[in-house]
């Protein structure tokens, strides 16, 4: 085993990572060009953000194949996990588009006018099987990670993303979109969904082994011991934004620092994003010769490429000219941008941490000694938020130094925890 191995599995993992983040930006620029573009990208976001919160347990989906199906009997068992979940979940996405309950989630709670909260229902009645595709999609993902076959996962990622461009572009021209422009993204969300679903469905068929018989019967309720820890930090982690932004909207300059974070976070996400995947890490080279080692090492690694390319992007000129040239953003909130991005430098190493204790625990099946990590992140946000609202600074700079800190706060706790219930065994 050596680097080599370690840089051929994780390379099409992060090409996936940037290629998905280009694509959505595709998305919301084929929206503004559409009819009744705000309604439009303001309906899609309202209902896809909601849909992608409610989904969000499973894309750890992932997560069950990679560890818990080595075999045909486990494999079976978490796909019927997968299914009953995702069934559940679209049923509450349901419940949104056809009951009183979503009328009173679009209308009262979000306070969106008729027009738009009748946009916001039609896209959750086409957003109703969305949990069921994704969730199968994100556990053949974590097929094909078991058996290293990582380019496949990308090859269905960048897929998807071409097939949302074309449909895009194929549909722009349309007098239908034109009548009914919430299609747009609906129809290319769902030409990406199915594509990416479709490859990695053939992949694991392909390529994933399956052994008749396995060492050890695997329990539904095992699943759900081993998989709710991990919902609950994937919601937490979804939610953190969202709260943070909660505080960021009742400040006197709440409007401009909501604007100047919508910028950051899509920026500084870039450069340190893909360091997430390098969990996937200690069970695809699980019993190598040497894997531990090896792996330690080039975690780290990768953590100092983020941080020297972070150093680089927000710690020079380059930071001013992506704003200014790249993204075009007026010199008024350019200014307020900047120290934002710069604090994004504490992201790295804390992610590179998490991510590989978060990799070593799904190895130990110690999932359940992660769970504390959810609650003490929301904690550890709000209480940095009222910390750092005693000084004179910008609130979007507030809001991104509570985000690094509740990222470090959970990798503290991840990193602690996990050593602890390995080394007792």
């Amino acid at each position: 085993m050596g680097y080599g191995q370690l840089i051929r599995f994780l390379l099409p993992l992060v090409l996936m990572v940037v290629v998905q983040e280009f694509g959505e930006q595709v998305l919301n620029a084929g929206m503004a060009r559409m009819p009744r573009a705000v309604e439009t990208l303001a309906g899609y976001g309202l209902a896809w953000g909601l849909t992608a919160l409610l989904s969000g347990p499973l894309t750890q989906g992932r997560q069950l194949g990679l560890v818990l199906a080595t075999h045909k009997q486990a494999y079976w068992q978490v796909s019927r996990f997968v299914l009953l979940t995702g069934l559940g979940l679209s049923g509450v996405v349901a419940c949104l588009a056809i009951t009183p309950f979503g009328a009173w989630v679009i209308e009262d709670v979000h306070r969106a006018d008729a027009s738009l909260a009748a946009v916001v229902g039609q896209a959750f009645v086409w957003l109703i099987p969305f949990p069921i595709f994704r969730g199968f999609a994100r556990f053949y993902g974590g097929l094909l990670i078991q058996v290293r076959r990582t380019d496949v996962v990308s090859a269905g990622t960048i897929a998807s993303i071409g097939m949302s461009i074309v449909t895009v572009f194929v549909l722009l021209s349309t007098d239908w979109v034109d009548q009914q422009p919430i299609m747009l993204p609906l129809l290319a969300s769902y030409a990406g969904l199915l594509t990416e679903f479709a490859i990695v469905w053939w992949g694991q068929r392909r390529f994933v082994p399956l052994e008749r018989n396995g060492d050890e019967y695997l329990s539904f309720m095992y699943i759900v011991k081993f998989f709710w820890p991990l919902a609950l930090i994937m919601g937490v982690q979804a939610g953190t934004r969202p709260l943070i932004n909660l505080f960021v909207s009742r400040a006197s300059d709440g409007t401009e620092a909501l604007a100047v974070l919508t910028i950051v976070y899509a920026l500084g996400h870039v450069p340190y994003g893909w360091v997430n995947e390098v969990r996937s890490l200690p069970a695809a080279f699980k019993g190598e010769p040497g894997g531990q080692h090896y792996i330690t090492r080039f975690v780290w690694g990768c953590g100092i490429v983020s941080f020297v390319s972070m150093l680089v992007l927000f710690w020079t000129p380059m930071n001013r000219y992506l704003l200014d040239t790249v993204i075009g953003v007026g010199p008024e909130l350019a200014v307020h941008c900047e120290t934002p991005l710069m604090i994004f430098l504490g992201f790295p190493f804390v992610v590179a941490l998490r991510s590989y204790y978060h990799g070593v625990g799904l190895v130990a099946h110690k999932t359940q000694v992660m769970a504390p990590s959810a609650p003490s992140r929301i904690a550890a946000v709000v209480v940095m938020f009222v910390i750092l609202s005693q000084f004179d600074m910008h609130t979007a700079t507030r809001a991104v130094g509570a985000l690094v800190s509740g990222h470090s706060v959970e990798a503290l706790v991840v990193w602690w925890a996990v050593r602890k219930a390995i080394k007792e065994g």
